[in-house]
């Protein structure tokens, strides 16, 4: 447990010395020194040379300080989304914003997938590695590596997933269902909050429970569908075979489907959505869509009591005006916004951080039955 917590403090302060590490953690510093020891020997943490920085001192012992490492690529990271499946390989310490090496089109059968990871490992320098994490949608059982569910890929659903990737790359294989990847991310990245929902828009529309610092885990491993809340008055049928789901509407694809309705235009591309909020701001059918999914979370918010809302995905890749418009809709619907404050927040998708946060919980240090059903304790160590 002492490992883990200053990992994930390390991971929060970016740099800090044996001394700085001990103090924050409560301590001895013979002890913080000891796992610093265990850790530079594992190749989790490095040290680096401060004496080449800008303002470093220039006469006496320099300090010697500490950070996850980031020079060895440990990790083979795959995101496999509904469109593109993308690739990366990562060190522990990994950068705030995503940044992927490799993409692929998501074909629509297993094998076919099966043959893009083949091509991409040939292109691959590296071909060991402690394991090979992969953020996936859908209804994800973790513990069990099993898709439950998958409406919009139907073809990932059973056990197959982790043999498949095995027989490309030897190396265990960690699924992490996609939005808890997200939402695991932001709380490593930005510690601190001791609750959030994360609602995550691109092909489908997901959303993840961080609850006093740690994610929200079921007995089930169902949750966070929040894009397959029935919409009143929506008639479009949805992947998972339910007619007027919220993702029919503000989904990628639902949005650019309201866009040809509304403007005539045939199979419109999102690059025209983009410029056209740049030119109109929101227009009354994208007002009414964001209405609506701003009731969705309103909901949401009022059941569990939470106070932050994190959006991320392809909604802020429109005018600002579309996000302002969707966060005080969503003000105005949930009861903290009576009589409290609601914060509504963009931020880029941070999948990386999560899926290594996920690795180290997993493959490094696995935590015991009980603390995997109460949350991942990389993240949510005390700041």
């Amino acid at each position: 447990m002492n490992r883990r917590e200053l990992a994930g403090r390390l991971q929060t302060m970016g740099t800090a010395s044996r001394a700085a590490l001990a103090k924050s953690l409560g301590l001895s510093q013979p002890t913080a020194g000891k796992i610093v020891d265990q850790l530079l020997k594992e190749g989790i943490v490095e040290e680096i040379d401060t004496t080449a920085e800008p303002g470093a001192a220039k006469a006496g012992r320099p300090p010697q300080l500490l950070r996850l490492d980031r020079r060895h690529r440990r990790f083979l990271a795959i995101q496999l989304g509904v469109t593109d499946t993308r690739l990366a390989t990562l060190p522990v310490g990994v950068a705030e914003e995503d940044h992927w090496d490799f993409q692929f089109p998501t074909p629509a059968c297993a094998q076919a997938w099966r043959a893009g990871l083949a091509k991409i490992a040939r292109r691959i320098a590296r071909t060991e590695f402690w394991g090979v994490l992969v953020s996936i949608p859908g209804v994800v059982d973790e513990q069990t590596g099993r898709v439950v569910f998958s409406p919009n890929l139907h073809w990932t659903e059973g056990d197959k997933l982790p043999s498949l990737i095995r027989s490309v790359w030897d190396a265990p294989v960690v699924l992490v269902q996609e939005e808890r990847a997200l939402a695991l991310g932001h709380q490593v990245v930005k510690p601190g909050a001791p609750g959030f929902l994360l609602v995550d828009f691109g092909e489908g529309i997901g959303s993840a429970l961080l609850v006093r610092g740690r994610l929200q885990t079921n007995p089930l491993p169902i949750s966070g569908e929040i894009g397959h809340t029935p919409v009143f008055g929506n008639t479009r049928w949805c992947g998972c075979g339910a007619r007027g789901c919220l993702e029919t509407l503000v989904s990628r694809r639902g949005l650019l489907q309201s866009l040809a309705e509304h403007s005539k235009r045939r199979n419109p591309q999102w690059a025209v959505l983009v410029q056209r909020t740049q030119q109109r701001g929101v227009e009354p059918w994208l007002a009414r869509t964001l209405d609506q999914t701003a009731i969705v979370i309103a909901g949401a918010l009022n059941m569990v009591g939470l106070q932050q809302v994190i959006i991320t995905g392809a909604l802020l890749e429109l005018t600002p005006e579309v996000f302002r418009h969707l966060a005080q809709a969503i003000t105005c619907g949930a009861m903290w916004g009576r009589f409290g404050k609601i914060e509504v927040q963009p931020a880029p998708r941070r999948r990386m951080a999560g899926l290594i946060a996920s690795g180290l919980d997993r493959l490094i240090w696995p935590a015991s039955q009980a603390q995997e059903r109460s949350g991942h304790e990389f993240a949510s160590a005390p700041n």
